[in-house]
Formats: C-alpha cells, structure tokens, sequence
C-alpha cells in the first residue's frame, strides 16, 4: 500500500521545519553557495549545518558539488524558492492584519486610559 499524499506532504512540510534548512534554502534560491559561505551568513557551528544539510539532501531538496576540497550547494529544484517566497507572502499578510489588530487594541487601551480621551 502506497503512502498517502497527505503523509508525504507532511512529512516534506516537516522536513521544512527547521530555521537552519529554511534559510540555507533561502540562500540557496539566490545562487550555489559554498559551505564555508553558508557557515559565514548563517552563523551556526559546522557541524550543525552540516546535520541540516544531510537532513536536505535526504530530502532531495539540494545538490552537493564537490570542486577540490569545497563542497557547494545549490537547490534540487526551483520550485523551492517559489514556495518559500509564497510563504513569505502569507506570513506578511497575517502580521499585517496582526499589526492592524494590535493597533485598535491600542487605541482602545488609550481611549479608556485614565486621563484618556472619555468613551460616550
């Protein structure tokens, strides 16, 4: 029996689920990266980033390439950087209505603040 589609789209939603691998994958949508520059921009240890890098290509998320002693790594597959771009696109719009909400909070906090301006 095969898995169903839901499960996989979890289980590539989890494997998403980790600030490290989204922003190598950021770094990733813009160009081929090296380690040691992933290491410079995203400031984590070697060796967590080389964890979350593995837990990627397991993914087939991104492609190692090997030039002398340096390893580089560019994304599998641009629709990657799409979805990631979607999301961003999500989450501005949920913290602007956030932004919104918080703003007539307070307002009203400061219309019922003593010394405020009094409500009719």
């Amino acid at each position: 029996m095969s898995t169903p589609l839901y499960q996989l789209k979890a289980e590539f939603f989890k494997t998403l689920g980790h600030p490290v691998r989204i922003r190598v994958l950021e770094l990733l949508s813009e160009r081929e990266y090296a380690v040691s520059e992933m290491l410079t921009e995203i400031g984590v240890e070697a060796a967590h980033l080389s964890q979350q890098l593995a837990v990627l290509r397991r993914a087939n998320l991104v492609v190692p390439r090997r030039e002398g002693s340096a390893v580089y790594y560019s994304m599998a597959n641009p629709q990657v950087a799409e979805l990631l771009r979607v999301a961003r696109s999500i989450l501005s719009g949920v913290l602007a209505g956030q932004a919104e909400l918080l703003a007539d909070l307070k307002a009203a906090d400061s219309a019922t603040a003593p010394g405020g301006p009094e409500r009719p």
